[in-house]
């Protein structure tokens, strides 16, 4: 699956009337679809990462599922825990900061403005799109920052690139 594709597969989920899936619940599953890992459509292990966590405003939810996945893909990959660990915590740590540098951010009130734990101010949220607009073009960036990985030259070229020299 290309990050174009993974784009338009993101967009299917999250863009839907009853709002069934939250930012890291997408995120977590169009990678792990682009990934080709077990359970696609299972957002379980995401699904209180939406809004910052618990709708409490910290880490975007494209940052946290996006990390499941990294390392669910690491583990699948790396034979050795410790290994895989120190890898995708790697990918993700240099997707945060051009995730950062890209949104200004990597808190979901400060990309949103609002305190979306108040039942009024997530009224807003939904109403005003903002959700359709902002945290789209979010999780969109994930999907083409991340996507790729499933390619296994991809892959090995990133790990190798977060990788200190001294651990080569």
């Amino acid at each position: 699956m290309t990050p174009q594709e993974a784009k338009q597969l993101a967009r299917k989920f999250f863009l839907r009337d009853d709002n069934l899936y939250g930012c890291a619940e997408t995120t977590f599953m169009a990678l792990k679809h682009a990934f080709n890992l077990p359970n696609p459509m299972d957002s379980s292990e995401a699904m209180v990462l939406n809004g910052g966590v618990a709708y409490h405003g910290g880490i975007c939810g494209a940052i946290s599922g996006a990390a499941l996945a990294v390392g669910m893909l690491a583990e699948m990959r790396i034979k050795d825990h410790n290994q895989a660990k120190r890898s995708a915590r790697r990918i993700i740590a240099r997707y945060m900061e051009e995730f950062k540098q890209n949104f200004h951010s990597e808190n979901c009130r400060d990309l949103i403005h609002l305190d979306i734990s108040k039942q009024e101010q997530h009224d807003e949220f939904i109403e005003s799109s903002i959700w359709r607009t902002v945290c789209m073009s979010q999780i969109e960036y994930a999907m083409e920052k991340l996507a790729g990985l499933v390619d296994m030259q991809t892959w090995e070229k990133t790990v190798f690139e977060v990788t200190p020299p001294e651990e080569r």
